[in-house]
């Protein structure tokens, strides 16, 4: 499952890139994440009755869950799609662990090493890096996109919304806590969605519209979030985020060969630092490692 749900992830970056002038961005997401919700109750409407109570009690972790990873990693990742290209979303998306792992360490109180320390410094300029176009030497001359910024907020929301889902312990399987996740994402998406399409010129309805909206609900939205919260809540958060520096690899494969996108050298450097930074910064201190190994013999 860690090897296909960078995968399913990678088919967003080319319903972003195929979305403008077809859906535009809230609308799309509020499909997305409106389809899934529905095709994940109906699987766990039982367990989602029988917790019916404890779920309502807890609605605000729902609400901000789908405000980070549905209206932020979700909506604007579209948005970002107009003015970026699907490579610069993996490798700059990709860093996303790097931070997971500074946020375990400072919210959940997780061990540091030197050695995460380097992983998250040189992650972290591999960033700056695809941001930059490696035009260091003449940052004045850089075009800047407003893609490549929203996908950095993306960024830092997709680690957010990973530790809250750890940090929150729910009663709920993995199936139905992102279908109460869902319903949490549409709620705050409705608004913005409305927005968009009475304020603005936006295309009209059609069959690609409808076919980007399930395509994106069925891969990256019930496939790749269920698979990535039953692994974290299987295999614990680090070793999943770990997982993710596929993502670069699946992206740019993506991007060059379905979108014919350029690979630059700035992209090429840039994933030299980010994929390492993300093994180092994914380490676990030796002394938990030694812990975890001596538990596990004893099982």
């Amino acid at each position: 499952m860690l090897w296909f749900t960078p995968a399913m992830w990678a088919v967003n970056y080319v319903v972003a890139k195929i979305a403008p002038g077809i859906i535009s961005p809230h609308v799309l997401a509020l499909g997305r994440w409106s389809l899934a919700g529905l095709i994940l109750t109906i699987i766990a409407r039982e367990e989602l009755w029988r917790e019916r109570r404890q779920t309502l009690k807890v609605w605000p972790q729902y609400l901000t869950l789908g405000f980070l990873g549905m209206l932020i990693c979700g909506a604007w990742v579209y948005w970002a799609g107009e003015t970026t290209t699907a490579i610069n979303i993996a490798l700059i998306y990709a860093a996303s662990p790097v931070l997971i792992t500074l946020g375990a360490v400072l919210g959940l109180k997780e061990k540091f090493s030197f050695k995460q320390g380097v992983g998250v410094f040189i992650a972290l300029l591999g960033v700056l890096h695809v941001v930059v176009k490696g035009q260091w030497a003449a940052l004045s001359q850089v075009i800047w996109v407003l893609g490549d910024g929203l996908i950095v907020i993306a960024m830092v929301s997709w680690a957010a919304y990973a530790l809250l889902l750890k940090k929150w312990a729910s009663p709920l399987s993995s199936t139905a806590r992102l279908a109460a996740t869902c319903m949490g994402g549409s709620v705050v998406l409705l608004p913005f969605a409305l927005a968009e399409w009475f304020a603005s010129a936006h295309p009209a309805w059609s069959i690609e519209a409808a076919a980007l909206v399930i395509v994106a609900a069925v891969f990256p939205g019930v496939g790749a979030y269920w698979a990535y919260g039953f692994c974290q809540k299987t295999l614990g958060a680090s070793r999943v985020a770990a997982s993710l520096y596929l993502g670069p690899l699946y992206g740019s494969l993506v991007g060059w060969f379905l979108l014919n996108e350029t690979l630059g050298v700035h992209h090429a450097i840039g994933a030299a630092l980010i994929l390492p930074g993300i093994y180092l910064a994914s380490q676990r201190p030796a002394e938990d490692s030694n812990v975890k190994l001596t538990i596990a013999q004893d099982a």
